[in-house]
């Protein structure tokens, strides 16, 4: 698959942090650093500056979504996840952090806070009936299809 192409903006409270990157070749999401530094309290959330802007391509999204390694040591993790930054948004790009741990947690200006993820989007047209085909599974939900 060829990559796309997205636009990105550095704002002037993002000037000395490193641009989105995979750390690896075989990275799905792109790190993203914090551009302030904060102390998240237990069962705190709080949008998170990225000092950058993008451009999406149109039948893009970008997705965002936790680091592991946060959310397994510390319980922080990205509310609304996985978010999605619409193709026509140009304001500064913010991550939604929360603190499900039991601790204090500080996050330095430069820390990595999250992945972003850049996913084609499917549109659907909706088509409003008066009944729905019949399935095995029925109407049957949260759990009902076994533990």
């Amino acid at each position: 698959m060829n990559p796309i192409t997205i636009a990105i903006h550095r704002l002037a409270n993002g000037a000395d942090l490193p641009l989105p990157a995979y750390a690896t070749a075989g990275a799905a999401g792109m790190d993203v650093v914090a551009a302030e530094a904060l102390t998240l309290a237990p069962g705190a959330r709080h949008a998170v500056a990225t000092g950058f802007a993008i451009a999406i391509p149109d039948g893009f999204e970008v997705q965002v979504r936790p680091r592991s390694g946060l959310a397994l040591k510390h319980g922080i993790t990205c509310l609304n996840s996985p978010g999605t930054i619409d193709s026509d948004y140009r304001g500064e790009v913010k991550i939604i952090l929360a603190n499900l741990g039991d601790a204090a947690f500080a996050i330095a200006r430069g820390d990595r806070i999250a992945q972003l993820v850049p996913a084609a989007v499917q549109r659907a047209t909706l088509n409003e009936v008066t009944s729905l085909d019949e399935t095995e599974r029925g109407m049957g939900g949260f759990g009902s299809t076994g533990v």
